[in-house]
């Protein structure tokens, strides 16, 4: 395992990230999906994320990204599902006969964390770091 180190931070936030179309519609074209790897990859570049590994899919998205911890992953979906939907739509005016609103993406995402260091190893670590715990607890 690799650690990234910013100007305050060493980390290693990495994320499983997945999204749909609105309606799970499957209209993401070969075209479409160049576009929006191409579109997502300047965002992460912006935003200093990492890509570890991405597929798309005609009807879905989904990502293993690392992100600094100065950025939620709220905030950095909404950029990449902002972006692309506006570009895509711009971009692919067959689009308008399935999304007739401004809305591409569905609504909501998929996250979860991925680490070697199970909560149990964070616990007995956390227990046993001074030879007597004070504790933070209640």
């Amino acid at each position: 395992m690799t650690y990234t180190a910013s100007g305050h931070a060493v980390f290693h936030n990495r994320y499983h990230l997945v999204w749909i179309t609105k309606y799970r519609y499957r209209v993401l074209t070969r075209e479409m999906r160049l576009r929006i790897r191409e579109i997502t990859r300047q965002i992460c570049a912006q935003l200093g994320v990492t890509i570890v590994k991405g597929v798309l899919s005609d009807n879905h998205v989904h990502m293993f990204v690392e992100i600094p911890p100065r950025l939620y992953v709220s905030d950095f979906l909404q950029k990449v599902k902002g972006c692309t939907s506006r570009k895509i739509q711009q971009e692919f005016p067959e689009l308008r006969k399935r999304y007739w609103g401004q809305r591409f993406w569905a609504r909501g995402y998929f996250c979860t964390t991925a680490g070697n260091v199970t909560e149990q190893t964070i616990l007995d670590y956390i227990e046993n770091h001074t030879p007597e715990p004070t504790g933070l607890r209640r």
